[in-house]
């Protein structure tokens, strides 16, 4: 690939950077991330080092910390800055443009993330080589064409079917141990996010 190109996706990647925003942690995600940090840990055995893919403002971060986990958060802008002040484990960075040694996490936590990557093959790519060999991923995303629409966020690019997830992750090699939809009633109606849980 050439130098021109590479600077032509990174700047790309710059210009989307604009579309990050600032979300307050907010009912119902509250409620389901702790519940699904839970079910992570007790029925799927997420443990160690776990590496939170667009961690937010920590949210997943606190509770995996209360039950004896050690993450380490990736975000950007005023997210990044509001974990940094609860002291945080957290770094900047682009969900796109990730850099860790291969095999650097017992487990992968990823969500409502790669909906905003203009890349989420290649996201998936190198979750799978960041994740040790027998490390749970945790993957949850909004479904497409809900009364909320997810698909016309500014920040979001890929707001795929549940097929089309499960797909990607197929190709990849990573095993499914469970799906769920998550159906959650709104002011405009019923929304829906698919939750995967994976082993490398």
């Amino acid at each position: 690939m050439s130098l021109q190109i590479l600077e032509s996706l990174q700047t790309f990647i710059g210009e989307t950077n604009k579309d990050v925003y600032a979300e307050d942690p907010a009912e119902p995600h509250i409620s389901i991330t702790r519940e699904f940090v839970d079910i992570a840990i007790d029925k799927f055995n997420l443990k160690g080092h776990v590496l939170d893919v667009g961690c937010g403002q920590g949210l997943a971060l606190e509770k995996m910390i209360a039950r004896g986990l050690n993450p380490l958060g990736i975000t950007l802008g005023e997210d990044y800055r509001i974990c940094a002040k609860k002291n945080l484990p957290v770094r900047e960075m682009d969900l796109n443009l990730m850099t860790f040694p291969a095999e650097s996490f017992d487990g992968i936590w990823c969500r409502h993330s790669l909906e905003h990557s203009i890349a989420p093959f290649f996201v998936i790519h190198q979750m799978w080589n960041f994740l040790k060999f027998g490390g749970l991923c945790y993957v949850e995303v909004p479904a497409p064409d809900t009364p909320y629409h997810h698909e016309t966020n500014e920040n979001h690019y890929s707001v795929f079917t549940k097929s089309m997830w499960l797909s990607l992750f197929d190709r990849m090699k990573f095993q499914l141990l469970e799906a769920r939809t998550i159906t959650v009633k709104l002011e405009l109606g019923d929304d829906t996010y698919h939750a995967f849980f994976f082993r490398k």
